[in-house]
């Protein structure tokens, strides 16, 4: 698959990953291009979360190669992973309850990279999430749902990445706010930042993206840009259901 005018920031080549001796990820390839939203599709289970932990370092690779703006990434720790600028948002939040808002959010430049825009991006943070400003004393632990998730966004853009994984962001969130979740999506995309998208919102994780790929039992099955998702009778009716 190949996007007009764009270029491969993140590539996936053959890549295979267990959890000891049960092999989640098959010969999975992708290509993510740079500034741009790709989506990840596909049921519980399918091998999306084990892709996006393989990307970011934790999980190792049995064998493949995963590639950043060209450099080999596959036997990186994910602390040197994530100061080349790849940054992972892990699915359920995973905050500390127990320390504020901005403690959360200074936790997550604590890399030498991201140390340098520490100012610049807790500024960028609290101008998308306004709600994040009044809140920036009150421990994590006792904000809602919808405003944990904003923290754990945030805490990831703390760490100035170039790209960024969302696993699942829309998890657990009311429908209402759903939609505020992917035009903040939209914004962060819109600053210049790449985004790998796994989402169960099949329908809204299109509308953002330009291209997406469908894993099932670890592989990758299907690809191609988002616009023409719809055209494809077989794949809307599982995934879509119309």
């Amino acid at each position: 698959m190949n996007l007009p005018g764009s270029s491969v920031i993140l590539s996936g080549e053959q890549i295979n990953s267990s959890y000891g001796d049960l092999q989640v990820l098959w010969d999975v390839c992708f290509d993510v291009y740079e500034k741009g939203v790709t989506t990840i599709i596909g049921s519980n289970g399918a091998g999306k979360t084990t892709t996006l932990r393989s990307i970011c370092g934790l999980v190792k690779l049995k064998s493949g190669k995963i590639s950043f703006k060209k450099q080999d990434i596959s036997l990186m720790n994910p602390y040197e992973i994530c100061n080349l600028g790849v940054v992972h948002v892990l699915e359920g939040r995973r905050l500390f309850p127990a320390l504020t808002v901005q403690e959360n959010l200074e936790i997550g430049a604590y890399s030498k990279r991201a140390r340098k825009k520490m100012k610049k991006n807790y500024e960028w943070v609290l101008e998308l999430f306004p709600i994040l400003k009044d809140r920036r004393k009150q421990l994590a632990g006792t904000m809602s749902g919808g405003e944990q998730q904003m923290i754990a966004i945030s805490r990831g853009l703390m760490a100035d990445p170039e790209l960024v994984s969302l696993d699942e962001p829309s998890l657990g969130l009311m429908p209402l706010l759903i939609r505020g979740l992917f035009e903040i999506i939209m914004k962060i995309n819109a600053q210049g930042v790449t985004i790998l998208l796994v989402e169960q919102n099949v329908r809204e994780s299109l509308e953002v993206s330009e291209s997406y790929y469908i894993m099932e039992a670890g592989k990758i099955v299907s690809c191609g840009k988002s616009k023409d998702f719809l055209n494809q009778d077989e794949v809307r009716k599982i995934y879509l259901g119309i």
